[in-house]
């Protein structure tokens, strides 16, 4: 039942696929953050997904040839939402979906081309943006991650925690440069993820027409 349920939540974002367009297929796989605790991708196309007091990521590499985008966009839709939370606690911090973009110097870029998510995650020189639809923030607010070293990720508010079907658009470059200062790198990794584990709640939600430009 949740598998059917994410494909008709993913199928309700079909469209045709464009330039610069990311599938959600080739390349995607999940990341779990504990050992008994997962989300329900259903990938294709576009990506959707089914959180049941659970988190975990799916995440995919980004290829050379858009290590130097400087902008994206996408649709997201939820149709069944945490509650709101404060999005700086952590284990509190429960989100509906979040889209994630991942950095490195251009200098390292090819170095770490075969690297995993934990591997990133790991290394001093990566920085994270996350754009968040969930917890109770204003609009555009830049709060620093709960998790990992101090300085290398942020989440970026985008909607609270609600229902209802979106398109966003985002300037990586500039958020980057009020994120950390300076210039932004490569652009190498995406993520996205579901978290309903703190709440014990349940998430049905999808994202796709993802866009790197």
């Amino acid at each position: 039942m949740r598998k059917i349920l994410t494909t008709v939540l993913a199928l309700s974002f079909a469209a045709s696929a464009q330039a610069g367009e990311v599938r959600f297929d080739n390349g995607w796989q999940e990341q779990r953050l504990s050992l008994f605790s997962s989300n329900d991708y259903a990938f294709g196309q576009n990506l959707g997904l089914v959180s049941e007091g659970s988190v975990s990521i799916a995440w995919s590499r980004v290829g050379s040839t858009d290590w130097s985008t400087d902008a994206a966009s996408w649709n997201w839709t939820v149709d069944q939402s945490v509650p709101p939370t404060d999005l700086s606690r952590k284990g509190g911090d429960d989100r509906n979906i979040s889209l994630y973009f991942v950095f490195v110097p251009e200098s390292i870029a090819p170095s770490l081309e075969g690297a995993n998510i934990r591997a990133l995650l790991g290394n001093d020189d990566v920085r994270i943006i996350q754009y968040a639809w969930g917890g109770n923030h204003a609009r555009g607010q830049v709060i620093a991650s709960p998790y990992g070293p101090s300085g290398q990720g942020v989440t970026i508010a985008l909607r609270q925690a609600g229902t209802g079907s979106f398109g966003e658009s985002v300037d990586l470059a500039a958020d980057y440069a009020r994120a950390f200062g300076g210039e932004k790198g490569a652009l190498i990794g995406l993520a996205v993820s579901g978290d309903s584990d703190d709440t014990e709640s349940v998430i049905r939600a999808a994202v796709g027409n993802l866009t790197l430009r």
